[in-house]
C-alpha cells in the first residue's frame, strides 16, 4: 500500500500532469527532446528531485531495454511513486498518442501535398536542436565540474559531430558514453 503513496498533493499530481501533457506536444523527436523543460519543471522550479536524481533516471532507462520513453515513468516515480508514474506517463503520452492518431490518417490522405513536404521537412532541425539542448542539460553538470570539462566537452563535440556528419550507429555513442562512465569520468 505505501507504493500508492505520494509525496505530493493532488493539486500537485494535476499540475505535473497538465505539464507534461504540455511537452507533449512539443516532443517533437520523442519525449527525450523535452528533458530540458522536464528538469527545469522538477528540479529547478519545484525541488521535488535533484539534477543528479533526474540525470540516473534518465540514464537508468536509456540503459534498460524498452521504449526511450521509460525515462518519463523513471523521473514519475522519484517525484511520487506510483502516482508520480501514472502522472508523468499519462501527461506525456495522452495528448501525442491523439494527436499522431488523428494526422497520421489525415497525413496518409494527403501524403503528396506541397505543403506537408514542407512541414515535415521543417520539423528536422527543430528536432535537432531540441536534441542539442538535451544534450547540454545532461552534460551541464560534467562541464561545470573543472577537472571532467575538457573531457564532457570532447564527449559532447564527437558525438555532435558524428550524428551530422557520419552514419555511424547511435548505439556505438552510447557505448562509448557508457565505457568513459564505467572507468572513472571524463
Amino acid at each position: 500500500m505505501a507504493a500508492f503513496t505520494s509525496a505530493l498533493s493532488l493539486p500537485e499530481l494535476l499540475a505535473l500532469t497538465l505539464h507534461f501533457m504540455l511537452l507533449s506536444l512539443l516532443a517533437v523527436g520523442g519525449a527525450i527532446t523535452t528533458a530540458p523543460d522536464m528538469q527545469r519543471y522538477v528540479v529547478l522550479d519545484n525541488g521535488w528531485i535533484t539534477q543528479s536524481q533526474f540525470s540516473a533516471s534518465i540514464a537508468i532507462a536509456q540503459a534498460a531495454p524498452g521504449p526511450n520513453v521509460l525515462f518519463v515513468a523513471v523521473i514519475g516515480w522519484n517525484i511520487a511513486g506510483l502516482w508520480g508514474v501514472a502522472a508523468t506517463m499519462l501527461g506525456c503520452l495522452l495528448p501525442s498518442t491523439v494527436l499522431t492518431l488523428y494526422f497520421a490518417r489525415w497525413g496518409a490522405r494527403r501524403r503528396d501535398s506541397r505543403l506537408l513536404r514542407a512541414f515535415t521537412s521543417g520539423m528536422t532541425p527543430l528536432t535537432l536542436g531540441l536534441l542539442a539542448a538535451t544534450g547540454w542539460v545532461l552534460a551541464e553538470p560534467f562541464v561545470r565540474e573543472p577537472t571532467q570539462r575538457s573531457g564532457a566537452v570532447a564527449l559532447v563535440s564527437i558525438t555532435l559531430w558524428s550524428m551530422l556528419r557520419s552514419k555511424l550507429s547511435p548505439m556505438w555513442l552510447v557505448a562509448l558514453g557508457a565505457a568513459v562512465g564505467v572507468f572513472g569520468g571524463i
